[in-house]
């Protein structure tokens, strides 16, 4: 037996007890007549002690040879603590040691295994598996499985049953770009890794299952983002029989749960907000509503007083920033430095200062008059001591500058906070996008979402007005969840490949499978799935998914610590009947 007890469970209720524990050297200090210990495994820390006077000879030595991370057992009497410490739940107790085994010696690890650690990102990603070590790493993975346990509870007592689905599959065209995987068997021809088990769970209804959940890897090859991963997990569920509504409550329901048994949060409202609103509000489709600074459109009280800036744009974009009237020149100038930057692009801020005494000041003095500027504060709700920010511009441009100005000044005065939970649902999103590029429609979410019934008609002549039964779940700016009402019946299907514009033959070829299988009786159905490296972390009180991932790739897709990707033998690509071409060759 390696050890006993574990060293986060000692108490003043083991005084006089015999135990073995078993971990790694967190600490040495050796004061010459008393040397500690502080012995560290998943579950806590407890200081070992022995007295230079007193122990065994053999065992003292043992103790002065020890160095950080050594990975040591021993066997002692659990003794009260002279001088206690508060701040462990083994504080107030010590081991004084009786015998000694160095079970694995360590090198000096290349930073300091501490909640503070002086390591870098790059340096601990090198070495996660010693980053997995320190508190906050290891609490966070703590805490991913507590939030999947209880995703598993909810939906496994609500009838779901748990099914997995294949990861080598076949790839389709649509979405981002597929990991590839070479079929030594099949030559020549290759799986993909699938983006989302997404036709695969839409059989599963037609088989019958009813209610389907798994909690699964998914792969996307597409140019990373900040804090994206190319595998990421998804709390993948499907259910037949149901209307939008349907799926609402029960996802509603998987929240609640979550925000209950996870934080301790009780929520009553999820409240519902068009696609269209959000942006027009918010100026995306994932807003954050723990705090206002709502959008305003300026055009009726900003346009036509001569100010050639307003009048040549689309759209007159305001927001009042709470208690900010008393900004400096110094900060406004930032904040001018700070919209102008490549990310945001826009080509400058203007700004009107709601003074206590009513009063207004503004950076367009010269154009508009206090009256003018009152109807701006009328039309973004500001009050006496707020800052009003306007952007102008094209309307999708303004509207998306305008949302992240809108995050960093909520940032910069602390609105979101993270131990506020506010969700909501998006609906009504379009149920395709014009794309300038390949002239043609896509499907905003993918090919498989059932058009709005009452939208029907306006396919033929104004595709972009139909309305997708689909819906999006935010929490606190973030999107953790999305799904649709399938389309169920081949006619629909094919007519949605068509105003894609797949070819009869290229739908065949890409979705024959499914297409058959409606044949036989596919029963209405809908599901969602959530991100779940972002939900931990949004429950997390974080904003980074890499922080809750046991071994994440690096913004280039890199595992750093096991070097891959890599090239592989030769004798392997032959074996797949692989040439490697370079580009300039190619």
């Amino acid at each position: 037996m390696y050890r006993s007890h574990s060293c986060g469970e000692l108490r003043m209720s083991n005084v006089g007890q015999e135990v073995t524990l078993a971990g790694w050297v967190q600490k040495i200090r050796n004061k010459g007549f008393m040397i500690w210990v502080d012995l560290r495994d998943r579950y806590g820390v407890t200081q070992l002690m022995v007295n230079t006077e007193e122990s065994n000879p053999e065992t003292i030595e043992k103790m002065k040879s020890l160095g950080r991370e050594f990975v040591i057992q021993i066997t002692g009497d659990v003794i009260e603590r002279v001088s206690k410490n508060p701040n462990l739940d083994t504080g107030d107790v010590e081991i004084l040691v009786k015998d000694l085994t160095i079970l694995n010696a360590a090198e000096t690890p290349p930073f300091t295994i501490e909640d503070e650690t002086d390591g870098g990102e790059d340096l601990r990603m090198k070495y996660r598996y010693l980053d997995i070590r320190r508190n906050p790493v290891k609490n966070n993975l703590i805490f991913r499985s507590k939030v999947t346990q209880e995703v598993r509870n909810f939906l496994s007592g609500d009838g779901f049953i748990e099914v997995e689905t294949p990861y080598l599959i076949k790839s389709t065209p649509e979405g981002a770009r597929d990991f590839v995987v070479p079929s030594r068997m099949n030559e020549g021809q290759f799986y993909a890794l699938p983006q989302s088990p997404q036709t695969f769970k839409q059989l599963l209804m037609v088989g019958g299952m009813d209610k389907y959940f798994q909690i699964v890897k998914c792969f996307r090859d597409e140019d990373l983002r900040a804090d994206r991963q190319p595998e990421f997990t998804q709390i993948d569920c499907e259910m037949a029989f149901v209307e939008q509504e349907d799926i609402m409550n029960t996802f509603e329901g998987l929240t609640r749960h979550l925000l209950k048994e996870v934080k301790g949060v009780e929520i009553d409202k999820f409240p519902r907000m068009t696609y269209e609103h959000a942006m027009k509000t918010y100026g995306n489709d994932k807003p954050d509503i723990r705090f206002g600074m709502e959008f305003a459109e300026l055009n009726e009280v900003a346009q036509n007083k001569g100010f050639a800036v307003f009048d040549s744009q689309e759209l007159v974009l305001g927001i009042a920033v709470p208690g900010c009237a008393d900004y400096s020149r110094k900060q406004t100038d930032k904040l001018i430095k700070w919209v102008k930057r490549p990310q945001i692009g826009a080509s400058g801020l203007i700004f009107a200062k709601y003074q206590e005494d009513g009063t207004f000041k503004s950076s367009v003095d010269k154009f508009f008059g206090q009256e003018d500027l009152k109807l701006w504060a009328d039309a973004t709700g500001a009050k006496p001591g707020d800052l009003i920010l306007v952007l102008t511009g094209e309307t999708n441009k303004v509207r998306s500058q305008m949302s992240a100005l809108r995050m960093e000044m909520a940032e910069t005065l602390g609105l979101r906070k993270s131990d506020e939970f506010a969700p909501l649902w998006v609906i009504d999103f379009p149920l395709l996008e014009w794309d300038e590029e390949t002239e043609r429609y896509h499907a905003m979410h993918h090919p498989f979402t059932s058009p709005k019934p009452e939208d029907m008609h306006l396919l033929p002549t104004e595709p972009g007005k139909v309305r997708a039964n689909a819906y999006d779940l935010v929490l606190n700016g973030n999107e953790i969840g999305g799904g649709s009402i399938r389309i169920f019946d081949k006619e629909t299907q094919q007519l949605m490949f068509d105003y894609l514009g797949f070819t009869k033959e290229e739908a065949e070829k890409q979705f024959g499978f499914l297409m058959n299988a409606f044949k036989y009786g596919a029963p209405p159905h809908g599901g969602l799935a959530f991100g779940l490296d972002r939900l931990v972390a949004i429950l997390g009180g974080q904003e980074t998914i890499r922080d809750f991932i046991a071994f994440p790739k690096n913004n280039s897709g890199r595992d750093v610590m096991i070097d891959a990707p890599d090239f592989v033998d030769q004798e392997q690509l032959n074996e797949l009947n692989i040439a490697l071409v370079k580009k300039e060759e190619a």
